[in-house]
């Protein structure tokens, strides 16, 4: 992927080395949902955490920085920035105006305003705060537990949560959550599948855009990208946790479906085939 010579945004905000300080109550519950959690990624916590952060800055104490992440933090300001330019044209192209998101990188455990969250549930979009978190350590989990290497994959991450982003500008989100509390677990879950299918093809989204304007991937890129979709679909996860498929406990899609959307954004570029929601077929 070439990305050395784009901008970094202004909009990074880095908390590493600062451990922040646990409001959950009980601990128990909140011990066992990080576990499951763990099973899945870029789960939004406030729809598992019941507790929320106090208002003001959050409570941290001091840790050590992580050595040898600069190179990584650079790209992940690069990849942000290339969300940025490519989300302000689409919206304006739409007539209307693209707030830029912050992301926060953090070590081990963060305070948002969606709860507190260990690392252990990967990147994250907090709609409460407009913020993406994401502890870098996670790119080398990517690599060698998901076996999905590259600068691409990791910059798919990004983009699959930008694409939450974009689903809480486009008050998609909101319905979403408003329907889930009134049905039962399992349409639930599928809503939840249904969310996450359209982040993956606002992703595919972002890199049509982008490799148009600023031809950004190189030989191999698309498939480091898929690659990803497909080790983080439920039915691996699940099948690597507990040795069998269980469909309608999905909250994020198989990893045929994962890929299928981020293909199909990808391919076109055009949002108005990303709603998921009306698709007969996953």
């Amino acid at each position: 992927m070439r990305w050395r010579s784009g901008r970094q945004s202004n909009n990074v905000e880095d908390r590493r080395g600062l451990r922040a300080t646990s409001t959950i109550a009980g601990g128990g519950i909140g011990t066992l949902l990080i576990v499951l959690l763990a099973m899945i990624f870029g789960v939004d916590p406030s729809t598992l955490l019941q507790s929320k952060a106090p208002s003001g800055s959050p409570p941290q104490q001091s840790a050590a920085a992580p050595p040898g992440q600069d190179d990584l933090r650079q790209f992940v300001s690069v990849v942000l920035a290339d969300t940025e330019d490519t989300w302000r044209d689409l919206f304006r192209r739409m007539g209307g105006v693209y707030q830029d998101p912050k992301l926060v990188l953090f070590t081990g455990a963060v305070q948002s305003a969606c709860g507190f969250a260990q690392a252990a549930v990967g990147p994250f979009y907090c709609p409460a705060d407009q913020k993406v978190y994401i502890d870098l350590s996670f790119y080398q989990e990517l690599k060698n537990r998901f076996r999905a290497p590259g600068d691409f994959a990791q910059a798919y991450v990004i983009a699959h949560e930008i694409g939450h982003h974009v689903q809480n500008l486009l008050g998609i989100s909101g319905q979403v959550e408003a329907l889930r509390s009134r049905v039962r677990e399992a349409e639930a879950n599928t809503l939840s599948v249904r969310l996450e299918l359209q982040a993956d093809c606002f992703a595919g989204v972002w890199a049509h855009h982008a490799h148009k304007a600023r031809q950004i991937l190189e030989a191999g890129d698309v498939e480091e990208g898929l690659n990803a979709a497909s080790a983080i679909g439920d039915d691996r996860l699940q099948m690597q946790a507990k040795g069998y498929v269980a469909p309608d406990s999905f909250t994020h899609g198989s990893s045929a479906q994962r890929v299928r959307w981020f293909k199909r954004g990808l391919a076109g570029g055009d949002l108005r085939q990303c709603d998921t929601f009306k698709a007969t077929q996953l």
